[in-house]
Protein backbone atom coordinates (compact mmCIF):
# COMPACT_ATOMS: atom_id res chain seq x y z
CA UNK A 1 0.00 0.00 0.00
CA UNK A 2 1.42 3.17 -1.06
CA UNK A 3 1.65 6.32 1.87
CA UNK A 4 -0.22 9.41 0.77
CA UNK A 5 0.80 12.32 2.00
CA UNK A 6 -0.52 16.10 2.20
CA UNK A 7 1.17 19.74 1.79
CA UNK A 8 -0.12 22.76 2.48
CA UNK A 9 1.77 25.82 1.72
CA UNK A 10 0.17 29.06 3.15
CA UNK A 11 1.83 31.95 0.79
CA UNK A 12 0.87 35.44 0.80
CA UNK A 13 -0.77 35.30 -2.30
CA UNK A 14 -2.51 32.09 -2.41
CA UNK A 15 -3.05 28.84 0.05
CA UNK A 16 -1.95 25.52 -2.32
CA UNK A 17 -2.80 22.01 -1.29
CA UNK A 18 -0.63 19.13 -2.90
CA UNK A 19 -1.33 15.61 -2.45
CA UNK A 20 0.93 12.71 -3.18
CA UNK A 21 1.80 8.93 -3.15
CA UNK A 22 5.20 7.35 -1.96
CA UNK A 23 5.44 4.29 -3.95
CA UNK A 24 7.80 1.34 -3.63
CA UNK A 25 10.59 3.04 -4.99
CA UNK A 26 10.53 5.60 -2.09
CA UNK A 27 9.64 8.28 -5.06
CA UNK A 28 7.42 11.44 -4.31
CA UNK A 29 4.49 11.25 -6.74
CA UNK A 30 2.18 14.73 -6.69
CA UNK A 31 -1.09 13.17 -7.92
CA UNK A 32 -3.06 16.33 -7.56
CA UNK A 33 -3.02 20.34 -7.05
CA UNK A 34 -5.31 21.86 -5.57
CA UNK A 35 -5.36 26.47 -5.24
CA UNK A 36 -7.38 28.90 -3.31
CA UNK A 37 -6.67 32.56 -3.98
CA UNK A 38 -6.10 33.67 -0.14
CA UNK A 39 -3.84 36.99 -0.54
CA UNK A 40 -3.23 37.05 2.61
CA UNK A 41 -0.51 39.88 2.25
CA UNK A 42 -2.93 42.00 0.86
CA UNK A 43 -4.17 43.15 4.65
CA UNK A 44 -0.89 42.02 6.69
CA UNK A 45 1.52 44.03 4.55
CA UNK A 46 -0.42 47.26 4.97
CA UNK A 47 -2.21 46.78 8.19
CA UNK A 48 0.12 44.02 9.93
CA UNK A 49 -2.70 41.63 10.84
CA UNK A 50 -5.19 39.17 8.74
CA UNK A 51 -8.97 40.71 8.92
CA UNK A 52 -11.25 39.21 9.59
CA UNK A 53 -12.80 38.70 6.25
CA UNK A 54 -9.96 37.18 5.21
CA UNK A 55 -9.77 34.35 8.37
CA UNK A 56 -12.96 33.73 7.56
CA UNK A 57 -12.31 32.83 3.60
CA UNK A 58 -8.98 30.89 4.80
CA UNK A 59 -10.89 28.96 7.50
CA UNK A 60 -13.54 28.03 4.69
CA UNK A 61 -10.07 26.88 2.68
CA UNK A 62 -8.84 24.94 5.09
CA UNK A 63 -12.31 22.90 5.67
CA UNK A 64 -12.70 22.10 1.99
CA UNK A 65 -8.73 21.22 2.18
CA UNK A 66 -9.53 19.21 5.26
CA UNK A 67 -12.63 17.11 3.33
CA UNK A 68 -9.99 16.59 0.31
CA UNK A 69 -7.47 15.36 2.63
CA UNK A 70 -9.64 12.47 4.24
CA UNK A 71 -11.31 11.49 0.67
CA UNK A 72 -7.57 10.64 0.10
CA UNK A 73 -7.10 8.75 2.81
CA UNK A 74 -4.19 11.01 3.86
CA UNK A 75 -1.60 8.91 6.43
CA UNK A 76 0.93 12.57 7.05
CA UNK A 77 -0.29 15.84 6.55
CA UNK A 78 1.85 18.82 7.30
CA UNK A 79 1.06 22.32 6.84
CA UNK A 80 3.31 25.76 6.58
CA UNK A 81 3.48 29.43 6.32
CA UNK A 82 5.79 31.70 4.90
CA UNK A 83 6.27 35.59 5.36
CA UNK A 84 3.34 37.06 5.21
CA UNK A 85 2.04 35.03 8.57
CA UNK A 86 5.77 35.27 9.75
CA UNK A 87 4.61 39.30 10.04
CA UNK A 88 0.99 38.65 11.45
CA UNK A 89 0.58 39.96 14.68
CA UNK A 90 -2.23 38.03 15.10
CA UNK A 91 -0.84 34.51 13.76
CA UNK A 92 -1.20 32.92 16.64
CA UNK A 93 -5.03 33.44 15.97
CA UNK A 94 -5.06 32.54 12.73
CA UNK A 95 -3.52 29.46 13.67
CA UNK A 96 -5.55 28.23 16.07
CA UNK A 97 -8.73 29.26 14.37
CA UNK A 98 -7.80 27.20 11.24
CA UNK A 99 -6.79 24.22 13.74
CA UNK A 100 -10.01 24.28 15.44
CA UNK A 101 -11.54 24.36 11.99
CA UNK A 102 -9.91 22.03 10.20
CA UNK A 103 -7.50 19.84 13.02
CA UNK A 104 -4.80 20.92 10.20
CA UNK A 105 -1.72 22.62 12.58
CA UNK A 106 0.20 25.16 11.00
CA UNK A 107 4.10 25.45 11.25
CA UNK A 108 5.00 28.85 10.49
CA UNK A 109 8.87 28.50 9.41
CA UNK A 110 11.94 31.15 9.12
CA UNK A 111 13.39 31.87 5.69
CA UNK A 112 16.46 29.34 5.74
CA UNK A 113 13.67 26.45 5.96
CA UNK A 114 11.76 27.87 3.36
CA UNK A 115 15.00 28.34 1.35
CA UNK A 116 16.01 24.86 2.11
CA UNK A 117 12.66 23.20 1.39
CA UNK A 118 12.67 25.20 -1.80
CA UNK A 119 16.03 23.55 -2.49
CA UNK A 120 14.95 20.01 -1.64
CA UNK A 121 12.06 20.16 -4.60
CA UNK A 122 14.84 22.06 -7.29
CA UNK A 123 17.54 19.57 -6.33
CA UNK A 124 15.29 16.68 -7.32
CA UNK A 125 14.33 18.07 -10.48
CA UNK A 126 17.78 19.78 -11.69
CA UNK A 127 21.50 18.32 -11.20
CA UNK A 128 23.06 20.46 -8.72
CA UNK A 129 26.17 18.65 -8.55
CA UNK A 130 29.95 20.06 -9.42
CA UNK A 131 27.92 23.22 -9.63
CA UNK A 132 27.51 26.72 -8.25
CA UNK A 133 23.89 27.00 -8.21
CA UNK A 134 21.38 30.59 -7.86
CA UNK A 135 18.05 29.64 -6.42
CA UNK A 136 15.96 32.59 -6.79
CA UNK A 137 12.38 32.15 -5.33
CA UNK A 138 9.94 35.04 -5.89
CA UNK A 139 6.98 35.14 -3.87
CA UNK A 140 4.06 37.48 -2.90
CA UNK A 141 6.60 38.16 0.35
CA UNK A 142 9.83 37.51 -0.19
CA UNK A 143 12.32 37.04 -2.36
CA UNK A 144 14.62 34.01 -1.34
CA UNK A 145 18.13 33.89 -2.93
CA UNK A 146 20.42 30.49 -2.34
CA UNK A 147 23.61 30.05 -3.35
CA UNK A 148 24.41 25.98 -3.56
CA UNK A 149 27.98 24.81 -4.07
CA UNK A 150 28.02 20.55 -5.28
CA UNK A 151 24.04 20.41 -4.24
CA UNK A 152 24.53 21.79 -0.43
CA UNK A 153 23.29 25.30 0.38
CA UNK A 154 26.16 27.59 1.59
CA UNK A 155 23.72 30.62 1.99
CA UNK A 156 20.47 32.09 1.96
CA UNK A 157 19.06 35.74 2.10
CA UNK A 158 15.24 37.10 2.49
CA UNK A 159 14.50 40.04 0.93
CA UNK A 160 11.43 41.89 1.65
CA UNK A 161 10.21 41.87 -1.92
CA UNK A 162 7.74 40.24 -2.87
CA UNK A 163 5.24 41.28 -5.69
CA UNK A 164 2.06 41.26 -3.04
CA UNK A 165 4.32 43.27 -1.04
CA UNK A 166 5.63 45.73 -3.33
CA UNK A 167 1.89 45.90 -4.19
CA UNK A 168 0.54 46.96 -1.05
CA UNK A 169 3.32 49.24 -0.02
CA UNK A 170 3.23 51.02 -2.80
CA UNK A 171 -0.35 50.89 -3.62
CA UNK A 172 -0.83 54.34 -1.69
CA UNK A 173 1.25 55.91 -4.23
CA UNK A 174 0.10 54.79 -7.22
CA UNK A 175 -0.74 57.16 -9.98
CA UNK A 176 -1.26 55.38 -12.64
CA UNK A 177 0.53 52.09 -13.43
CA UNK A 178 3.13 53.39 -15.07
CA UNK A 179 4.01 55.61 -12.37
CA UNK A 180 3.99 53.00 -9.76
CA UNK A 181 6.19 50.41 -12.01
CA UNK A 182 8.61 53.41 -11.68
CA UNK A 183 8.49 52.75 -8.07
CA UNK A 184 9.02 49.46 -8.08
CA UNK A 185 12.07 49.77 -10.26
CA UNK A 186 13.40 52.17 -7.80
CA UNK A 187 12.23 50.03 -4.52
CA UNK A 188 13.92 46.98 -5.77
CA UNK A 189 17.59 49.01 -7.04
CA UNK A 190 17.70 50.19 -3.29
CA UNK A 191 17.77 46.60 -2.38
CA UNK A 192 20.58 45.78 -5.03
CA UNK A 193 23.77 46.73 -2.54
CA UNK A 194 22.59 43.34 -0.24
CA UNK A 195 22.29 41.53 -3.53
CA UNK A 196 25.68 42.23 -5.30
CA UNK A 197 27.20 41.31 -1.47
CA UNK A 198 25.08 38.27 -1.71
CA UNK A 199 26.08 37.09 -5.08
CA UNK A 200 30.12 39.47 -5.07
CA UNK A 201 32.23 37.80 -7.31
CA UNK A 202 30.93 33.84 -7.54
CA UNK A 203 30.69 32.27 -10.79
CA UNK A 204 26.89 31.32 -11.26
CA UNK A 205 27.19 27.98 -13.51
CA UNK A 206 22.94 27.37 -13.04
CA UNK A 207 20.14 29.57 -12.24
CA UNK A 208 17.06 28.08 -11.06
CA UNK A 209 13.57 29.91 -10.50
CA UNK A 210 10.78 29.18 -8.75
CA UNK A 211 7.34 30.83 -7.34
CA UNK A 212 3.99 31.13 -9.49
CA UNK A 213 5.10 34.42 -10.90
CA UNK A 214 8.50 32.70 -12.35
CA UNK A 215 6.31 29.94 -14.01
CA UNK A 216 4.04 32.13 -15.49
CA UNK A 217 7.37 33.90 -17.12
CA UNK A 218 8.25 30.92 -18.44
CA UNK A 219 4.48 29.90 -19.91
CA UNK A 220 4.33 33.38 -21.24
CA UNK A 221 7.13 32.81 -23.25
CA UNK A 222 5.10 31.48 -26.11
CA UNK A 223 2.35 34.03 -25.87
CA UNK A 224 4.27 37.05 -25.51
CA UNK A 225 7.47 35.81 -27.38
CA UNK A 226 6.22 33.17 -30.00
CA UNK A 227 8.88 30.87 -28.40
CA UNK A 228 8.06 27.19 -27.70
CA UNK A 229 7.92 26.31 -23.96
CA UNK A 230 11.34 24.69 -22.89
CA UNK A 231 11.23 25.16 -19.02
CA UNK A 232 13.73 27.99 -19.26
CA UNK A 233 13.91 31.84 -20.90
CA UNK A 234 17.02 33.97 -20.88
CA UNK A 235 17.52 37.08 -19.91
CA UNK A 236 16.89 38.75 -23.23
CA UNK A 237 13.79 36.82 -23.42
CA UNK A 238 12.71 38.38 -19.97
CA UNK A 239 13.61 41.97 -21.28
CA UNK A 240 11.48 41.51 -24.20
CA UNK A 241 8.39 39.77 -21.78
CA UNK A 242 8.81 42.88 -19.15
CA UNK A 243 8.75 45.31 -22.14
CA UNK A 244 5.74 43.89 -23.45
CA UNK A 245 4.08 43.18 -19.66
CA UNK A 246 4.46 47.18 -19.14
CA UNK A 247 2.83 48.11 -22.15
CA UNK A 248 -0.75 46.08 -21.29
CA UNK A 249 -2.90 47.22 -19.02
CA UNK A 250 -3.88 44.94 -16.04
CA UNK A 251 -7.16 44.28 -18.02
CA UNK A 252 -5.56 43.77 -21.52
CA UNK A 253 -2.99 41.04 -19.27
CA UNK A 254 -6.35 39.18 -18.00
CA UNK A 255 -8.28 39.04 -21.79
CA UNK A 256 -4.54 38.66 -24.06
CA UNK A 257 -2.88 36.39 -22.19
CA UNK A 258 -5.05 34.77 -20.02
CA UNK A 259 -3.36 35.28 -16.61
CA UNK A 260 -6.19 35.17 -13.58
CA UNK A 261 -6.74 38.07 -12.39
CA UNK A 262 -4.78 37.53 -8.79
CA UNK A 263 -1.59 37.24 -11.14
CA UNK A 264 -2.18 39.77 -13.93
CA UNK A 265 -1.52 42.57 -11.30
CA UNK A 266 1.28 41.10 -9.72
CA UNK A 267 3.68 40.02 -12.68
CA UNK A 268 5.27 43.34 -13.75
CA UNK A 269 6.24 43.95 -9.87
CA UNK A 270 7.79 39.89 -9.78
CA UNK A 271 9.24 40.81 -13.78
CA UNK A 272 11.06 43.57 -12.55
CA UNK A 273 12.53 42.06 -9.55
CA UNK A 274 13.78 38.96 -11.30
CA UNK A 275 15.61 41.03 -13.63
CA UNK A 276 17.33 43.38 -11.27
CA UNK A 277 18.91 40.19 -9.66
CA UNK A 278 19.69 38.09 -13.00
CA UNK A 279 21.09 41.81 -13.98
CA UNK A 280 23.33 41.82 -10.97
CA UNK A 281 24.56 37.93 -11.36
CA UNK A 282 25.33 38.27 -14.76
CA UNK A 283 23.06 35.44 -15.47
CA UNK A 284 22.15 34.57 -19.41
CA UNK A 285 19.47 32.13 -18.40
CA UNK A 286 16.97 31.03 -15.81
CA UNK A 287 15.84 27.17 -15.76
CA UNK A 288 12.18 26.65 -14.03
CA UNK A 289 11.77 23.27 -13.23
CA UNK A 290 8.09 24.09 -12.01
CA UNK A 291 8.38 22.89 -8.43
CA UNK A 292 8.20 25.13 -5.12
CA UNK A 293 7.61 24.72 -1.62
CA UNK A 294 4.94 22.60 -1.51
CA UNK A 295 6.92 20.30 -3.55
CA UNK A 296 10.08 20.23 -1.32
CA UNK A 297 7.41 19.88 1.88
CA UNK A 298 6.38 16.36 0.58
CA UNK A 299 10.20 15.13 -0.31
CA UNK A 300 10.78 16.32 3.13
CA UNK A 301 8.04 14.33 4.16
CA UNK A 302 8.81 11.40 2.45
CA UNK A 303 12.07 11.26 4.24
CA UNK A 304 10.75 11.64 7.30
CA UNK A 305 8.45 8.03 6.59
CA UNK A 306 11.80 6.13 5.62
CA UNK A 307 14.07 7.94 8.12
CA UNK A 308 16.70 9.25 5.00
CA UNK A 309 15.78 12.77 6.46
CA UNK A 310 18.72 12.29 9.10
CA UNK A 311 21.88 12.12 7.08
CA UNK A 312 20.64 14.19 3.96
CA UNK A 313 20.16 16.78 7.36
CA UNK A 314 23.34 16.54 8.70
CA UNK A 315 25.12 17.41 5.74
CA UNK A 316 23.18 20.31 5.08
CA UNK A 317 23.45 21.68 8.38
CA UNK A 318 27.54 21.04 8.55
CA UNK A 319 27.90 23.07 5.54
CA UNK A 320 26.08 26.16 7.01
CA UNK A 321 27.99 26.23 9.73
CA UNK A 322 31.20 25.20 8.12
CA UNK A 323 30.46 28.62 6.32
CA UNK A 324 29.19 30.28 8.79
CA UNK A 325 32.71 29.68 10.59
CA UNK A 326 33.99 31.04 7.40
CA UNK A 327 32.46 34.10 7.63
CA UNK A 328 33.34 35.14 11.05
CA UNK A 329 37.23 33.98 10.13
CA UNK A 330 37.13 31.13 12.65
CA UNK A 331 40.24 28.91 13.09
CA UNK A 332 38.80 25.65 10.82
CA UNK A 333 41.18 23.42 11.86
CA UNK A 334 40.42 23.75 15.77
CA UNK A 335 36.67 23.96 15.15
CA UNK A 336 36.63 20.74 12.78
CA UNK A 337 39.18 18.78 15.47
CA UNK A 338 36.68 19.88 18.68
CA UNK A 339 33.46 18.96 16.64
CA UNK A 340 35.34 15.26 15.45
CA UNK A 341 36.30 15.10 19.56
CA UNK A 342 32.78 15.99 20.86
CA UNK A 343 30.91 13.78 18.45
CA UNK A 344 33.27 10.92 19.64
CA UNK A 345 32.45 11.60 23.24
CA UNK A 346 28.68 11.77 22.58
CA UNK A 347 29.25 8.07 20.80
CA UNK A 348 31.01 6.97 23.77
CA UNK A 349 28.62 8.22 26.63
CA UNK A 350 25.45 7.24 25.44
CA UNK A 351 24.25 5.32 27.94
CA UNK A 352 25.78 8.40 29.97
CA UNK A 353 23.97 11.12 28.61
CA UNK A 354 20.74 9.20 27.10
CA UNK A 355 20.25 11.52 24.17
CA UNK A 356 18.94 10.78 21.00
CA UNK A 357 21.00 10.82 17.91
CA UNK A 358 19.01 14.34 17.49
CA UNK A 359 21.50 15.95 19.09
CA UNK A 360 24.50 14.56 18.07
CA UNK A 361 24.42 16.92 14.71
CA UNK A 362 22.97 19.94 17.37
CA UNK A 363 26.72 19.23 19.33
CA UNK A 364 29.11 19.10 15.89
CA UNK A 365 27.55 22.25 15.27
CA UNK A 366 28.03 24.20 18.65
CA UNK A 367 31.37 22.26 18.45
CA UNK A 368 32.39 23.31 15.25
CA UNK A 369 31.06 27.22 15.83
CA UNK A 370 31.99 27.67 19.54
CA UNK A 371 34.68 30.37 19.00
CA UNK A 372 33.08 32.26 16.53
CA UNK A 373 32.74 35.38 19.19
CA UNK A 374 36.42 36.11 18.90
CA UNK A 375 35.14 37.69 15.61
CA UNK A 376 34.12 40.45 17.80
CA UNK A 377 37.07 40.18 20.89
CA UNK A 378 38.78 37.45 22.46
CA UNK A 379 37.50 38.97 25.86
CA UNK A 380 34.06 37.04 26.53
CA UNK A 381 34.08 35.42 23.18
CA UNK A 382 31.94 32.99 24.63
CA UNK A 383 28.99 35.53 24.94
CA UNK A 384 29.63 36.97 21.95
CA UNK A 385 29.30 33.37 20.02
CA UNK A 386 25.78 32.85 21.64
CA UNK A 387 24.44 36.75 20.05
CA UNK A 388 26.17 35.79 16.47
CA UNK A 389 24.42 32.23 16.40
CA UNK A 390 21.25 33.66 17.22
CA UNK A 391 21.40 36.20 14.55
CA UNK A 392 22.96 33.77 11.75
CA UNK A 393 20.71 30.74 11.53
CA UNK A 394 21.97 27.58 10.50
CA UNK A 395 20.30 25.87 7.48
CA UNK A 396 18.45 22.59 8.57
CA UNK A 397 17.73 23.68 12.02
CA UNK A 398 14.86 25.26 13.42
CA UNK A 399 14.57 27.89 16.08
CA UNK A 400 14.56 26.14 19.39
CA UNK A 401 17.72 23.73 18.20
CA UNK A 402 19.02 27.09 17.34
CA UNK A 403 18.78 28.36 20.73
CA UNK A 404 20.27 25.06 21.70
CA UNK A 405 23.27 25.52 19.50
CA UNK A 406 23.66 29.13 20.97
CA UNK A 407 23.85 28.05 24.21
CA UNK A 408 26.12 25.46 24.04
CA UNK A 409 28.54 27.53 22.50
CA UNK A 410 27.95 30.23 25.54
CA UNK A 411 28.94 27.68 28.19
CA UNK A 412 31.99 26.30 26.48
CA UNK A 413 34.20 28.29 29.21
CA UNK A 414 33.63 30.40 32.04
CA UNK A 415 30.71 30.29 34.11
CA UNK A 416 27.92 27.37 34.07
CA UNK A 417 24.44 27.68 33.08
CA UNK A 418 22.57 29.54 35.54
CA UNK A 419 18.48 30.21 35.36
CA UNK A 420 19.77 33.47 36.61
CA UNK A 421 20.67 34.09 32.74
CA UNK A 422 17.79 34.92 30.67
CA UNK A 423 19.24 33.44 27.60
CA UNK A 424 19.32 30.06 29.47
CA UNK A 425 16.31 30.71 31.54
CA UNK A 426 13.87 30.66 28.34
CA UNK A 427 14.44 27.13 27.60
CA UNK A 428 12.17 24.82 28.66
CA UNK A 429 13.66 22.87 31.79
CA UNK A 430 14.00 19.56 29.14
CA UNK A 431 15.85 21.60 26.65
CA UNK A 432 18.15 23.31 30.15
CA UNK A 433 18.84 19.87 30.59
CA UNK A 434 20.48 19.12 27.09
CA UNK A 435 21.89 22.29 27.15
CA UNK A 436 23.93 21.27 30.37
CA UNK A 437 24.75 18.06 28.76
CA UNK A 438 26.24 18.80 25.75
CA UNK A 439 28.16 21.88 27.19
CA UNK A 440 29.61 19.44 29.22
CA UNK A 441 31.31 17.26 26.66
CA UNK A 442 31.92 20.37 24.26
CA UNK A 443 34.14 21.54 27.34
CA UNK A 444 36.06 18.19 27.50
CA UNK A 445 36.34 18.06 23.67
CA UNK A 446 37.56 21.61 23.50
CA UNK A 447 40.08 21.03 26.14
CA UNK A 448 41.85 17.82 23.89
CA UNK A 449 42.26 20.64 21.38
CA UNK A 450 43.63 23.33 24.26
CA UNK A 451 46.44 24.71 21.82
CA UNK A 452 45.09 24.18 18.95
CA UNK A 453 47.72 21.97 17.52
CA UNK A 454 45.25 18.92 16.82
CA UNK A 455 47.51 16.44 18.54
CA UNK A 456 44.45 13.75 19.92
CA UNK A 457 44.17 11.06 17.06
CA UNK A 458 42.14 9.17 18.95
CA UNK A 459 40.41 8.32 22.73
CA UNK A 460 38.74 6.28 24.76
CA UNK A 461 36.64 6.83 27.92
CA UNK A 462 35.37 3.93 30.86
CA UNK A 463 32.84 4.97 33.64
CA UNK A 464 31.80 3.63 36.69
CA UNK A 465 30.69 5.29 39.32
CA UNK A 466 31.99 7.30 40.60
CA UNK A 467 34.82 7.58 38.20
CA UNK A 468 34.87 8.87 34.43
CA UNK A 469 38.08 7.71 32.51
CA UNK A 470 39.47 9.31 29.59
CA UNK A 471 42.80 7.95 27.56
CA UNK A 472 44.32 10.46 25.07
CA UNK A 473 46.24 8.69 22.05
CA UNK A 474 48.16 11.08 20.00
CA UNK A 475 51.79 13.19 18.69
CA UNK A 476 53.95 13.51 21.54
CA UNK A 477 53.17 13.05 25.66
CA UNK A 478 50.18 15.30 25.67
CA UNK A 479 50.55 16.40 28.81
CA UNK A 480 49.05 20.25 28.02
CA UNK A 481 46.04 18.26 26.99
CA UNK A 482 45.59 15.99 29.63
CA UNK A 483 46.16 19.02 32.04
CA UNK A 484 43.62 21.20 30.20
CA UNK A 485 40.96 18.38 30.78
CA UNK A 486 41.37 17.89 34.25
CA UNK A 487 41.50 21.72 34.36
CA UNK A 488 37.94 21.86 32.20
CA UNK A 489 36.22 19.01 33.67
CA UNK A 490 34.38 20.84 36.42
CA UNK A 491 30.86 20.82 34.78
CA UNK A 492 31.19 17.27 33.27
CA UNK A 493 31.44 15.93 37.31
CA UNK A 494 28.94 18.03 38.06
CA UNK A 495 25.85 17.56 35.41
CA UNK A 496 27.28 13.57 35.31
CA UNK A 497 28.04 13.01 38.81
CA UNK A 498 31.49 11.32 38.24
CA UNK A 499 35.10 12.26 38.97
CA UNK A 500 36.69 12.37 36.04
CA UNK A 501 40.49 11.17 35.67
CA UNK A 502 42.92 11.18 32.84
CA UNK A 503 45.15 8.10 32.10
CA UNK A 504 48.58 7.79 31.28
Amino acid sequence: MPTTLAAIDIGSNAIRLSIGRIENDRKVTVTDNFREAVRLGRDVFTRRAVSEETMETAVETFKRFREIIDRNNVTFTRAVATSALREAMNRDFFTDNISHASSIDIDVINPEEEARLIHLAVADKVSLGNKTALLIDIGGGSTEITLTVDGSIISTESFRLGSVRLLQVLEEKKQGEKKFNLLVQEYVEAAQRRLKKEIAGKKIDICVGTGGNIEALAALRKDLLGKERNGSFSSDDLSSMLKKLLSMSFEERIREIRLRPDRADVIVPASIILQEIVKVAGIDEVVVPGVGLKEGLMIDMGQTVYGEKKHSNRDQVMTSALEIGRKYSFDEQHGTSVAKYATMLFDQTKNLHNLSLDYRVILEAASMLHDVGTYISMTAHHKHAHYLLMATPIIGLNEEQMRIVANVARYHRKSFPKIQHDHYRVLSSEDRVVVSKLAALLRLADAMDNEHTSRVTSFTVGYKKPKFNIHLEGDGDLLLEKWALMNKGELFEEVFGLKLSVED
